[in-house]
């Protein structure tokens, strides 16, 4: 659900909707959702205590910095200057972003290690579903981003530090 959430507020900085952004996007999500349970599985039990211990950080500070980044742009720039600019997927925020809402996955597949879990079955259809929500997401951001513009821009800016945060006190027993 983090990756479908974050992939609605990039849809919406997009103006234009190509399909291959939305497929870029969409993979991203995919690959490391589906990677990062098969990562934890075969780290295995012994590191959890320490995956455990700063995931939600890492997720929290991540999400958090490209929430301010968005809102910060959303204010910097008014509605006619938007609608002339059109948004250039960096590959460098995708990387960010996949690894932000799937390091708790690593967990996950700890958890599916000492289950004894197939974990090609397990990663592959997770990796798949991720795609599907994500490139879904980003269809669902782009429509109302066209018709918000720089609103949903800071919108999602705030909906990603609500996201990172919400990770971060679930991590912590707040929530």
């Amino acid at each position: 659900m983090d990756a479908f959430a974050v992939s609605i507020c990039q849809g919406l900085k997009l103006r234009k909707l190509k399909i291959t952004d939305a497929m870029i996007i969409g993979l991203t999500y995919g690959i490391f959702q589906g990677l990062m349970p098969v990562i934890g599985y075969f780290l295995g039990a012994q590191f959890e205590q320490y995956i455990v211990a700063f995931d939600h950080w890492i997720a929290f500070i991540l999400l958090g910095m490209i929430g301010i980044n968005m809102i910060r742009e959303a204010l910097s720039k008014d509605e006619d200057e938007s609608d002339d600019k059109e948004y250039k997927i960096n590959l460098k925020e995708q990387l960010i972003m996949g690894i932000a809402t799937s390091i708790d996955a690593l967990v996950i597949g700890i958890t599916f290690a000492i289950l004894k879990t197939d974990i090609v079955f397990a990663g592959s259809s997770i990796g798949i579903i991720a795609f599907v929500i994500a490139t879904v997401g980003v269809y669902i951001g782009h429509f109302f981003g066209a018709k918000f513009k720089s609103k949903a821009e800071f919108i999602g800016g705030v909906i990603l530090i609500l996201i990172g945060l919400n990770i971060l006190l679930e991590h912590l027993g707040v929530l």
